[in-house]
């Protein structure tokens, strides 16, 4: 039996992908690594749907969780191969997520690790020097078939195992070719969306502060993508927009639950209390214009990571 693992997605590329290797008679695992920060289909429905009509295998690797989320979080500190506008360091992680397909490709003897990986579709890590700069990192293979008759014959396709004439030469960032493939393989896919918000300058400058100060964690994690930001005599706040964020905060010990009119507040120090009350009653609903400019210059934002103390 032919096996192939598929970086996974859930968007369009990796599913024609899936088809294509099933047209070549491989058993398929899609791997789906579920990222702290975004990047891929995040509707996990829309991927599980995909696999109860097909017969593959969906292997979810969540980053969120230890120990592959320290190891992560370590490589947004120090990427070996920089980082994009914001904090994205595309290279580093893709060759994050082959390095781990690897070790499960090992472990349950899957022949080919596939990608759904477009020349010049992303500037950072599928133009053809991202491509060979990855190949030498990771030491190992990796089969492209949507671009494949435009890189260099693998070993898989020398030997048979792949038939390169079954695969593809598309390159660029249009979709055109890749919607009338879908079209041909009646295959479902969900519109683009989300996005990684390492790339986003002001979240990105936000997270960026966090990891410096240590303070994202497997516990602190759900609080990064929330709320109002700030960064007070060494502690960090979060401030509810909704009620919706004001129950995820609800969920730590260091808050201040909501009131009427009142958003929850983190203080990831239990000292601070006064001045999560401040905060709280700032952010509350009405015309706080004046009391919200005092917290201004400790905003955790794009320009603002670092503010003197609070008198």
């Amino acid at each position: 039996m032919k096996k192939a693992l598929v970086l996974y997605s859930g968007g369009l590329d990796s599913r024609l992908v899936i088809r294509l290797l099933q047209d070549q008679d491989f058993q398929i695992t899609a791997l789906y690594f579920a990222l702290p920060f975004g990047c891929g289909c995040s509707n996990m429905n829309c991927n599980l749907n995909l696999i109860q009509r097909e017969p593959i295998n969906l292997k979810i690797l969540d980053v969120h969780k230890e120990p592959l989320l320290s190891e992560y979080l370590k490589i947004l500190k120090s990427p070996k191969y920089g980082a994009g506008a914001g904090i994205n360091p595309c290279k580093d992680c893709k060759i994050f997520m082959l390095k781990k397909a690897k070790e499960y490709a090992n472990k349950h003897k899957i022949q080919i690790i596939a990608t759904g990986e477009v020349i010049g579709q992303r500037p950072m890590s599928q133009v053809p020097s991202a491509i060979k700069t990855i190949d030498e990192e990771l030491g190992f293979e990796i089969l492209r078939p949507l671009c494949a008759k435009k890189l260099k014959e693998t070993s898989f396709e020398k030997s048979g195992l792949v038939d390169r004439n079954k695969l593809l030469k598309i390159t660029g960032r249009g979709r055109k070719e890749q919607m009338k493939l879908a079209e041909k393989y009646k295959i479902k896919y969900p519109s683009p969306g989300g996005g990684c918000l390492l790339c986003e300058k002001v979240p990105a400058s936000r997270i960026k502060h966090l990891l410096e100060k240590n303070l994202i964690t497997e516990k602190t994690l759900p609080l990064t993508t929330i709320g109002r930001h700030f960064f007070i005599n060494d502690t960090w706040f979060v401030v509810a927009r909704n009620a919706k964020e004001s129950e995820i905060i609800s969920t730590f010990k260091n808050h201040i639950p909501d009131d009427i009119g009142k958003p929850s507040v983190y203080m990831h120090q239990r000292p601070s209390g006064n001045t999560a009350l401040e905060l709280q009653e700032a952010y509350s609903t009405g015309d706080n214009e004046e009391k919200r400019n005092k917290f201004t210059i400790y905003q955790l934002s794009e320009k603002k990571s670092l503010a003197p103390k609070l008198k």
